[in-house]
């Protein structure tokens, strides 16, 4: 990973977990466009257990945890292995985008569920 990379998710971090933007309402149509985009809905829905948790699940999850936004963006940038119901492994897809006001509005989407 570039340095320049590591920066970028580095100030993500902290705009995630020191500022009012991991509580900040989300744009929910621009968060789905991109989870749309990136894949996620292929394995989470929203409100229903597919291969992976639902999206609402997620939210209950990390509901009132701090370190909820860091942990989110962890899971979705460091493509460490998941665990399926069959008990198959598999990297977590990373999510592309550059944009970190893209990948906030995303956590933010999601913590708000």
């Amino acid at each position: 990973m570039k340095i320049k990379t590591i920066a970028g998710v580095l100030g993500l971090f902290a705009a995630l977990s020191f500022s009012p933007l991991a509580s900040a309402a989300a744009d929910a149509n621009a968060a789905q466009a991109l989870a749309k985009k990136e894949g996620c809905l292929k394995c989470h829905a929203i409100d229903k257990k597919k291969e992976g948790a639902s999206l609402k699940e997620i939210s209950a999850k990390y509901k009132g945890k701090a370190d909820a936004p860091a942990k989110l963006l962890h899971h979705i940038s460091a493509g460490d292995k998941v665990k399926f119901a069959d008990g198959t492994e598999e990297d977590h897809k990373i999510i592309k985008t550059k944009d970190q006001a893209e990948l906030a509005n995303l956590i933010a989407w999601i913590l708000s569920l």
